[in-house]
């Protein structure tokens, strides 16, 4: 029987018991290099190389064999601090992801680029049978359909990078309206940053160690300019990302859409009002207020709160139900309730409605990639809490209330909205 390096990386553990005792650890142990869960991280901007870089490098049971970005001087600073933990020189450092995908030494691959390439990339990735770990969230809903049935087709483990579900005050929220704490959940009001408005730039040449073309990929083709590749700028940009709604309301939106726990998952109607500038690089919503309907009769309302991005005043979360209420103002900040007893409420495993609070999105990949089980964020919940944020996005451009069939996964008698909904046809990339 011939046995490949993930069933070996699954039956490992339970392999090594029939060794001696006397073998030295390290050649047969837990953390053997053979038994290594091997990646290659593709991105390697803020995100890339302060979270996901560094949380990866601090779990012992994998290992970062290569490191890539576009920018190839992004992929040598990766390259560096992965040299500097390990103390050797193993990591090699590449412009062209496909040289990752390409390699059978590495098992899973670890995406923090612009949104615009989680889809494409996590589908080239599964098919050259790699396991995904990628950053949110999807850049339309047809797009974010054909992701999740690819991976439920597949038998590759994918986790998406938000860490919410692991954080115990998210975790408790979620955790006491699921158990009726607050009686019948009514209404969820979430607040988040507004977006950053940027000017239109002169196209001018790239610089001399960026490979233009891999940047936009599948994107529709625009000329180089100075600051379009910055993290606030691409994410302003619908050809790269719908904006703040998508990119903060993976995290809010998710712990509210969790605690509405609608059988349908997804709003049946969305209606929005916002600012979208004309005439600017910035082209999705900046300001925003979105209202939303669950088939349960639970609303979730998601305005800005007209700070900055990174103003953890602009980030608060509030439940509201028939007997009490529990909310959180700021980010990290105290949760309070009506009840100060609601505060203090713990369930046994077998008591509570909620899953329990799972590890942190890195550990948790690993784990399962060896175990083969779902993950605490896998596709189908990825595309899911991208499309009720798409319906908000859509909403505000038409300037109109809409109406969702979730079964169909359709706009209801509305075929502009629909085509919003459309993934644009990719770009030739590979031919450029």
């Amino acid at each position: 029987m011939k046995t490949n390096r993930r069933t070996f990386l699954k039956y490992s553990g339970i392999a090594m018991a029939s060794f001696p005792a006397i073998i030295p650890s390290r050649v047969f142990g837990a953390n053997a290099p053979s038994k290594k869960i091997t990646l290659g991280f593709i991105g390697m901007g803020g995100q890339g190389i302060q979270l996901n870089l560094k949380m990866f490098l601090n779990e012992p049971d994998c290992q970062v064999l290569t490191v890539c970005d576009a920018y190839m001087d992004r992929a040598h600073k990766a390259q560096q601090i992965v040299k500097e933990f390990y103390g050797n020189n193993d990591c090699k450092a590449v412009q062209d992801f496909r040289e990752i995908l390409d390699d059978p030494s590495i098992d899973a691959v670890v995406i923090s680029t612009p949104d615009h390439w989680h889809v494409p990339m996590s589908i080239m990735a599964m098919e050259a049978g790699k396991d995904v770990f990628c950053e949110k969230p999807t850049l339309n809903i047809q797009q974010g359909r054909m992701f999740a049935d690819a991976f439920a087709a597949s038998d590759c483990v994918f986790q998406t990078g938000l860490e919410d579900r692991s954080l115990i005050h998210f975790h408790k929220m979620v955790e006491w309206v699921k158990n009726g704490e607050i009686g019948t959940l009514e209404q969820v009001n979430v607040q988040m940053p507004a977006g950053v408005d940027f000017p239109l730039e002169d196209a001018m040449e790239p610089p001399a160690d960026l490979d233009w073309n891999l940047w936009q990929g599948p994107a529709a083709f625009h000329p180089f300019t100075k600051h379009r590749t910055g993290s606030y700028n691409w994410r302003n940009n619908s050809l790269y990302s719908k904006g703040v709604i998508l990119d903060m309301g993976a995290h809010l939106v998710d712990t509210a859409q969790m605690a509405v726990n609608d059988s349908n998952v997804c709003p049946i109607e969305a209606f929005g009002t916002g600012d979208i500038p004309v005439g600017r690089a910035t082209d999705v919503p900046i300001t925003y207020n979105l209202n939303y309907r669950y088939s349960n009769g639970a609303e979730v309302n998601v305005k800005d709160s007209g700070k900055g991005y990174w103003d953890p005043k602009g980030c608060h979360i509030e439940f509201i139900g028939d007997k009490g209420w529990i909310r959180q103002k700021g980010w990290g900040g105290a949760i309070k309730a009506s009840d100060k007893s609601i505060l203090r409420t713990r369930y046994k495993p077998e008591e509570s409605k909620h899953f329990p609070l799972p590890p942190r999105e890195q550990r948790n990949f690993l784990d399962c990639v060896r175990s083969r089980k779902r993950t605490t964020y896998p596709a189908i919940d990825m595309h899911d809490i991208s499309t009720t944020l798409h319906m908000g996005v859509i909403s505000i451009e038409l300037g109109r209330k809409l109406k969702w069939d979730s079964k169909k996964e359709m706009f209801i008698n509305d075929t502009e909205a629909n085509q919003l909904a459309k993934n644009p046809t990719p770009r030739d990339w590979e031919s450029a």
